[in-house]
């Protein structure tokens, strides 16, 4: 575990379990991703203290604030983290200067009264020290949370769902906002939030959660292209999980899907004959155009009738019947293209599945989340 930046690693079989494992570098944001009740803010509280672990290791900037192999566990008030509530936890009766000055230590009452205003400065709320959490607004309120918690010259910042009780247009600017503080600290940032955009959005990482065990780490673009199981698909909210066989065709390493071979662009190493569970991102299936074909559409070509077909503004989702298998395809494409295509339920349309995104995952023997037939609703 690294010495730099904030190291996790919760191991808990009593109580709450704890599997997780995670690391964040000084100036990254890390989001922490799941369902309700997956441990996100059980991880967060005990990395702040609030909750002990049954085994654990935390070191944070080469500190130990907990090892239970060696006896050791740092109460909260020693941990110097910033912590901002899904709720806020603002003191009603003290004005926002007031809120942050407490939560600082060391200097006078001058010294502090100049930093609490450089804080509110910072999160842009100059000219609102005097006022009550009653007489700010909610994205205001965050805001002053926020400020606090960096009051406290945090060595990590650790944000629990902190836009979940303010409107979507306050939210969005609240996230620019956090996108912009950031370029001015230079420490660990844990997110917990449930909302997959907010987290692709602000994160440079993300860690998928489910039951406390951390099934996957990784970039936004690498974990929504290269899930490692199923049910890390299906936590990311990605459908296009299927089953097949690795087999070698034409030259090079392909997958049986029912009655088709489909060609790999990047081969799995595993042997002729494993079971595996694939996946493909939906925007790598490619819509045939009626009465204009292109040369990438004669790449896994897999013909279908449209099962469903639903206008989403620009764009349409569509659920595609495959002849050759009987499982479902779900892609988008343009409103404008559904309809110069006359896609509606119960045509028959074709698509491509192209090579560079078919993604093969652990052989179905060794996963323990096989995927049924037809993907993730």
């Amino acid at each position: 575990m690294s010495g730099d930046g904030l190291s996790v690693a919760l191991h808990s079989r009593r109580g709450i379990v704890l599997e997780a494992e995670f690391a964040v570098a000084p100036g990254e944001l890390l989001a922490l991703v799941g369902p309700s009740g997956s441990g996100k803010t059980t991880v967060l509280r005990t990395i702040a203290g609030l909750h002990r672990p049954q085994i654990g290791l935390i070191r944070c900037n080469g500190e130990a604030w907990l090892d239970t192999a060696g006896g050791l566990y740092l109460p909260p008030q020693k941990r110097r983290v910033g912590m901002v509530f899904q709720d806020y936890a603002l003191f009603p009766h003290l004005t926002a200067l007031d809120n942050l000055i407490l939560a600082m230590d060391g200097g006078d009452r001058a010294q502090r009264i100049r930093r609490a205003r450089q804080l509110l400065n910072l999160v842009r709320l100059e000219g609102l020290e005097q006022r009550l959490p009653s007489a700010l607004s909610g994205g205001q309120q965050q805001r002053v949370a926020v400020a606090r918690a960096l009051a406290r010259d945090p060595r990590a910042l650790l944000l629990d769902e902190p836009f979940s009780a303010v409107d979507m247009m306050t939210r969005e600017r609240l996230q620019r906002e956090l996108a912009l503080l950031r370029q001015g600290i230079d420490i660990p940032v844990l997110l917990v939030t449930h909302d997959l955009q907010e987290a692709t959005a602000l994160a440079d990482r993300i860690c998928v959660l489910h039951d406390g065990k951390s099934l996957q780490t990784g970039t936004p673009e690498a974990l929504f292209r290269r899930p490692e199981s199923p049910r890390v698909a299906r936590l990311l909210g990605r459908q296009n999980v299927f089953s097949g066989v690795v087999t070698r065709a034409h030259g090079g390493e392909c997958l049986q899907w029912g009655g088709l071979t489909l060609e790999l662009a990047q081969a799995s190493g595993l042997p002729d004959g494993a079971r595996v569970n694939w996946y493909i991102p939906d925007s790598d299936i490619v819509l045939h155009r009626r009465g204009r074909p292109s040369r990438g559409e004669r790449e896994n070509p897999v013909r279908g009738t449209v099962d469903e077909c639903v206008v989403m503004g620009a764009q349409t989702s569509v659920v595609l019947r495959c002849h050759h298998t009987g499982d479902a395809l779900r892609l988008s494409v343009s409103t404008h293209a559904a309809r110069r295509n006359g896609l509606t339920p119960g045509v028959d349309a074709t698509v491509s599945l192209l090579g560079k995104g078919l993604h093969v995952m652990a052989p179905r023997e060794h996963a323990r989340d096989p995927v049924a037939k037809g993907g993730f609703s």
